[in-house]
C-alpha cells in the first residue's frame, strides 16, 4: 500500500446485548474482499461490566485486530458502545476504535469528545471503513483527528446509491465468524434497500436525519444481483430469512429469491406500508412459513388518519384495507399475521383511545397476534426534539440526558426513555388503555401456544434441525478450555428458532457455560427428546424416562412440558 500501515486483521462488534445489525456482515465480506482479514461476533450476550472486560479480552487475544469496529445504530447502546469502546482501550491502547452506525453518525460531535475513540464513519461504512484499513490519510465520510488534536469531519462526499452500491453483498460467511455459535445466530436479515422516504414524527431515522447524517439523499433499492448474491450465500447457513424494506415489490423479491430453493425456510416480513396482494402471495408460496408483521402506526383509525393528513407519518393502511390484507393472508394457512402499533401517539383522546381498544379485539378474534408499545424518546425525532408542539415531554433529548439514562439502567434492563402527555388526565387514560391492550395481546399469545398436555397425548419431537460440534469449534477456541475442546455439543433446533445447546458429557466442576446445558441436565433433555421420535404417549415417556434416567414422574412432566413450550415437541 505504498508504505501506508495496513489495519488487518480487523473484528467488528455490535453495541448492544443480543444479535448486532446485519451491517457489520455486509462490512466483513466487503473488507475480506478487498484485502482486509475482516471478523465478526455477531452475538454478545454479555450483561455485566467484567463479562464484557473478559469476553473482549479472549477476542482481542484470539483475533489480534489492529482495528476494532463498533456498530452504534441504535441509540440505547451508547452507553454500552462507550463501555466497549473504553474496555479495548485498556485491552490493548494500539488497537484505533472505529464507531459507525446512525446514532454514531447522528451524535459524532458528542461521542469523538471521548478519548477512547479514534474515528467515526458518517453513513454507510463500506468504503469509509476500507479506506481506513488500508490507511488512507483522508478517508472518506470520516471523524478524525486534526493536527491540533480537534475532530477533522471529511464532507459527506460519497453517498452510497443504487450504483455504487453493487458491490455490497454478504460473502465469506465462512471466515468472519470466530464460532458456529456465532454463525447460527444470524437470523436471516437481508437489506434489499437502504434508507426512509419518509418522515414520521417519531422515528429518528426518518428522511430528514437520512440526508443529514448518512448523506442519503433518498432511499434505494439495491441491484437484483447482490440481493441475490446474498441469498446464495447464506440459504445454505440459515432456516430464516427476515426483510423491512417497504419498496421491495413481489416481482423484485421473486427475482432475487431466483435459483435458491427457500421451500424449507421461514420468513419474517416486516412491513412498513401497506401490503400489496402479490407480495403475500408471493411470500406464502416462496416459504414453509411466513410470519408478516404490517405497522399500522396506531390502533385508532381517526388518529392515524390526522397524522397522516399532517405529513407526520408513513402511509398506512385504513380499517377497511387492514381487514382486507388480513383476509387475504387468512388463505394461506403457512402464513401468520402481527399487526403492530404504537400506543401514546400525539392527538389522542377518549375517542381514540375507544377506537384503539376496538381494532385491537377485532384484530385479536381474527387470530392475529397485536405488536404495542408506548411511544419511547428517539434522538432526533420531531416529537422528540419538539414535544412541546404536541402539548408533551419528554424523558430525555440531548445526548447527555440520554446517555445518563443508559448509565443508570441495571443490567438486563431493556427500557428507553418515553414520551408523556402533559395532560395529567390525558396520560393516566393513555397509560390505562395501554394496560388493557397489553393484557389482551399477551393472554392471546399464551393461548395461541398453549397446548394442553394430559397423559394419553401422543407428543413427536418435531424439532427439524440436530446437529452435533466439538465444544471448541462450538463456542470457539477462544472461550474453551483445552481440556474440554473435543467434547461433544448437540444442537436442537425447534420449529420456531428456539435453540438448545446440550453437553452431557462436560460436567459444571470441569467447564461452565451459560449457554449450554450441560451435565445430567443436558443427558436428561436429550433423552426426553429421544422418547418422542416416534408419537408416543406422555405416560408412556415418564416411564422411559423414569428407568432410562432415574427421573420421578412429576419432573419428567416438568421436563416435557418445558420441551412442549419450547416447541420442540408437538402433539402427534
Amino acid at each position: 500500500m505504498h508504505g501506508r500501515r495496513v489495519l488487518s486483521p480487523v473484528l467488528l462488534l455490535g453495541a448492544g446485548t443480543g444479535e448486532a445489525t446485519c451491517g457489520i456482515l455486509y462490512l466483513a465480506g466487503y473488507l475480506r474482499r478487498g484485502g482486509i482479514e475482516a471478523f465478526v461476533r455477531l452475538y454478545d450476550g454479555d450483561e455485566t461490566e467484567e463479562e464484557v472486560v473478559r469476553s473482549l479480552e479472549a477476542l482481542v487475544a484470539r483475533v489480534r485486530p489492529k482495528l476494532v469496529g463498533i456498530s452504534l445504530k441504535w441509540f440505547h447502546h451508547v452507553h454500552r458502545a462507550l463501555l466497549l469502546a473504553r474496555a479495548l482501550r485498556k485491552i490493548d491502547p494500539e488497537i484505533q476504535i472505529v464507531l459507525g452506525g446512525n446514532s454514531a453518525s447522528y451524535w459524532w460531535r458528542e461521542l469523538y469528545a471521548f478519548d477512547c475513540i479514534d474515528h467515526i464513519i458518517l453513513g454507510d461504512g463500506e468504503v469509509p471503513m476500507l479506506a481506513l484499513c488500508r490507511g488512507d490519510p483522508s478517508p472518506p465520510n470520516c471523524v478524525t483527528q486534526a493536527p491540533d488534536g480537534s475532530p477533522r469531519r471529511q464532507a459527506l462526499q460519497y453517498v452510497q446509491g443504487a450504483k455504487n452500491s453493487e458491490d455490497v453483498y454478504y460473502s465469506h460467511f465462512d471466515d468472519i465468524f470466530l464460532s458456529y455459535q456465532d454463525r447460527h445466530a444470524f437470523s436471516g436479515w437481508v437489506a434489499p434497500g437502504k434508507g426512509c422516504g419518509e418522515n414520521c414524527l417519531y422515528c429518528g431515522g426518518a428522511r430528514g436525519n437520512q440526508k443529514a447524517d448518512f448523506g442519503r439523499a433518498k432511499p434505494f433499492l439495491r441491484s437484483e444481483e447482490s440481493v441475490r448474491r446474498d441469498h446464495q450465500e447464506t440459504a445454505p447457513r440459515t432456516w430464516q430469512y427476515r426483510y423491512d424494506f417497504s419498496g421491495s415489490s413481489a416481482a423484485f423479491l421473486q427475482s432475487t429469491w431466483a435459483g435458491v430453493d427457500l421451500s424449507r425456510h421461514s420468513c419474517t416480513y416486516f412491513l412498513w406500508g401497506i401490503a400489496s396482494m402479490e407480495l403475500i402471495d408471493a411470500l406464502a408460496q416462496t416459504f414453509e412459513q411466513v410470519y408478516m408483521v404490517l405497522d399500522i402506526g396506531c390502533f385508532s383509525e381517526q388518529q392515524r388518519q390526522e397524522q397522516m393528513r399532517r405529513g407526520l407519518l408513513k402511509p398506512c393502511a385504513s380499517d377497511r384495507e387492514l381487514l382486507e390484507i388480513i383476509d387475504r393472508c387468512r388463505r394461506h394457512p403457512n402464513l401468520g399475521v402481527e399487526i403492530s402499533g404504537i400506543a401514546g401517539l400525539p392527538f389522542a383522546s377518549a375517542a381514540t383511545l375507544e377506537e384503539e381498544l376496538r381494532l385491537v379485539k377485532r384484530v385479536i378474534s381474527l387470530d392475529c397476534v397485536v405488536g404495542y408499545q408506548r411511544l419511547e424518546a428517539q434522538p432526533g425525532a420531531l416529537v422528540t426534539e419538539h414535544p412541546a408542539r404536541f402539548d408533551m415531554a419528554t424523558e430525555a433529548r440531548t445526548f447527555a440526558e440520554f446517555l445518563e439514562y443508559f448509565e443508570r439502567r441495571e443490567p438486563g434492563d431493556i427500557s428507553v426513555p418515553m414520551l408523556r402527555f402533559r395532560d395529567a388526565a390525558l396520560e393516566k387514560a393513555v397509560q390505562r388503555t395501554s394496560e388493557q391492550v397489553d393484557a389482551l395481546a399477551w393472554e392471546h399469545r399464551a393461548a395461541r401456544r398453549k397446548v394442553p398436555i394430559h397423559g394419553r397425548t401422543r407428543l413427536l419431537n418435531t424439532a427439524p434441525s440436530t446437529l452435533q460440534f466439538k465444544l471448541g469449534d462450538w463456542l470457539g477456541p477462544h472461550k474453551v478450555p483445552a481440556k474440554v475442546a473435543q467434547e461433544q455439543v448437540t444442537v436442537v433446533r425447534s420449529v420456531d428458532g428456539t435453540g438448545l445447546a446440550c453437553a452431557p458429557s462436560v460436567s459444571p466442576r470441569r467447564f461452565t457455560d451459560p449457554t449450554l446445558d450441560q451435565g445430567e441436565e443436558g443427558r436428561i433433555l436429550l433423552s426426553t427428546l429421544a422418547a418422542f421420535e416416534r408419537p408416543t404417549t406422555v405416560a408412556s415417556a415418564v416411564a422411559q424416562l423414569g428407568s432410562k434416567v432415574k427421573l420421578d414422574p412429576d419432573s419428567a412432566r416438568e421436563v416435557i412440558d418445558h420441551l412442549v413450550d419450547g416447541r420442540f415437541l408437538q402433539p402427534a
